[in-house]
């Protein structure tokens, strides 16, 4: 399997959710089911099915977190310097060239992606246009109402 990139922050947020999930989560499901088993009857015991049906939820999660990061290439924004370009994890301003809007955009992994907070997958059509672009070029881009054009305001990395 290849590596999938990662920033240090997203990097950060999967290691904490997956010690939240052994140290907290794990423990409390565990309790929960002998609970449940000490009330009796497991065929007919809701409680348990639950409890059961959440293990295993906690368990798939633990897996993928742990599979995600033994895969991911892990990259420092702060250290990159790449001459001004547009590239993996770089914060790109940009505004719309037929509204006039301003937006800021980071470029990050796919596990990271949350358009409300401004972070954009890489694999994401906007991100593949701003690749590569410097300050100052226009990046356009299919999207269902047409062709959009962002012209590239400022580039950094942090």
């Amino acid at each position: 399997m290849s590596k999938v990139p990662l920033t240090l922050r997203g990097a950060e947020k999967l290691r904490a959710e997956l010690t939240e999930l052994k140290t907290v989560a794990r423990p409390k499901v565990i309790q929960a089911i002998a609970e449940a088993r000490a009330h009796g009857d497991l065929k007919e015991n809701a409680e348990y099915h639950a409890a059961r049906e959440q293990q295993a939820f906690i368990e798939g999660r633990i897996k993928d977190i742990e599979g995600k990061l033994s895969h991911a290439q892990i990259i420092d924004v702060s250290t990159l310097n790449a001459g001004g370009k547009v590239v993996f994890g770089a914060t790109v301003d940009v505004e719309d060239v037929a509204t006039g809007d301003e937006h800021t955009y980071q470029i990050v992994g796919e596990d990271e992606a949350d358009i409300k907070a401004g972070l954009i997958s890489i694999t994401s059509p906007i991100a593949r246009s701003l690749i590569g672009k410097s300050e100052g070029d226009v990046a356009s881009f299919e999207t269902p109402g047409g062709v959009r054009e962002l012209e590239i305001l400022e580039v950094r990395y942090e």
